[in-house]
């Protein structure tokens, strides 16, 4: 018998502390000292994202539910008193993103400096914070994979608390959010050693955007929760086929208009 583990982590008094809120927490905690450390190694003001998380998160996650609630229309149509009820689940990572990078823009602008710096020092803190974040799906046993059998999971070596977690309402299932968080992680490292490169400012953010998408679009073909533009288009495929070509026309457009002159390591003007 195969037990799951509570994804509430304790009580304070009737609320119950989800892991998941936990280990979303840990992550934004983590990517904002990594932003200040070297926000500060660069001449900036280390309290700026600070600032930004301040707007940034709940804006992000209003985006994020919107995102989904968009997409899943039909349902929410005939259930609106749920719309609200993101405590049951439903949001998007790419509605976050939306949110999280309009309300950066509007953020650089009104404090005269470069978004793109914002963005090329944000990079791994995000790519870090969603390596983190697919651990809270782990614990919810959500954002899986197709139906595998167990001896596929030991065929990957993977310890049983990750082999058992995956066993849900009586069948095994791919551990998308492993596959995911170990491609994000993947991507933080390459972020920090583009970072030793010093690269055209902006092209860490963008690299982010391409690096992330690739992943992301052969994992959701594994998925069975996903959300769909069609019937047989997924729509975070589609969202990342476009960033990963946005991102590549990006570097070269910028750099072909003259836009990604300064480097990153140089000191905000």
């Amino acid at each position: 018998m195969h037990y799951p583990l509570n994804p509430i982590a304790f009580h304070l008094g009737p609320i119950g502390v989800h892991w998941y809120g936990i280990i979303i927490g840990t992550g934004i905690i983590l990517g904002l000292n990594l932003a200040m450390r070297e926000s500060k190694r660069l001449g900036m003001n280390k309290d700026l994202f600070a600032d930004l998380l301040i707007w940034a998160i709940p804006i992000a996650i209003l985006c994020a539910r919107i995102y989904y609630v968009l997409f899943e229309w039909s349902y929410y149509s005939a259930h609106p008193d749920e719309i609200i009820q993101i405590w049951n689940g439903g949001i998007a990572i790419h509605g976050a993103l939306i949110g999280a990078i309009l309300t950066a823009v509007v953020f650089a602008r009104k404090r005269n400096v470069s978004f793109w710096k914002l963005a090329d020092i944000a990079a791994p803190s995000i790519i870090l914070g969603q390596a983190i974040g697919r651990w809270g799906n782990f614990m919810n046993q959500e954002a899986h994979g197709r139906e595998v059998t167990r001896s596929f999971l030991e065929s990957l070596h993977l310890p049983d608390f990750i082999i058992n977690q995956m066993y849900i309402n009586g069948a095994y299932y791919h551990p998308t959010f492993l596959y995911e968080s170990i491609w994000d992680l993947l991507g933080f490292v390459v972020l920090l050693l583009l970072r030793k490169l010093n690269p055209r400012r902006g092209e860490i953010f963008l690299s982010y955007l391409i690096w992330y998408s690739i992943g992301r679009l052969f994992i959701e073909g594994l998925r069975t929760d996903s959300l769909m533009l069609t019937q047989h288009l997924r729509m975070a495929q589609v969202v990342s086929l476009v960033l990963i070509v946005l991102g590549i026309v990006l570097i070269f457009v910028r750099r072909k208009l003259g836009y990604a002159k300064s480097r990153y390591n140089e000191k905000e003007s």
